[in-house]
């Protein structure tokens, strides 16, 4: 988990809107306050894509349904490490995400 927590904080360093914060037994990044994404202990990382763009993150290879909770979170997928073998997968990852929580309002 640290490893992929590391390579995310190396992509995403330089932007004055994203932070961290101890979430779901690890860390998360946030975007104006908005959770984006953080790795698992399982070597995945969690893609907050919403309702509306769930579809086409699931779509693309590597990905699963994110059942954190035993249930299905709407909105939220699985990378699968397969998926993160480099660091461009993981920017192409932040893009993506940042398609929905980038709209959101900062809290």
């Amino acid at each position: 988990m640290e490893e992929l927590a590391e390579r995310i904080r190396k992509i995403l360093f330089d932007d004055p809107n994203i932070s961290e914060r101890k979430m779901f037994g690890g860390v998360c990044f946030m975007l104006n306050g908005n959770m984006l994404c953080g790795p698992t202990n399982s070597g995945m990382l969690m893609v907050r894509v919403g309702k509306d763009l769930e579809d086409e993150a699931r779509s693309k290879p590597h990905t699963r349904e994110m059942d954190f909770t035993g249930k299905p979170m709407k909105g939220f997928i699985y990378v699968e490490e397969d998926g993160l073998q480099n660091d461009d997968d993981i920017r192409q990852w932040m893009a993506f995400a940042t398609q929905f929580v980038g709209k959101l309002p900062a809290k």
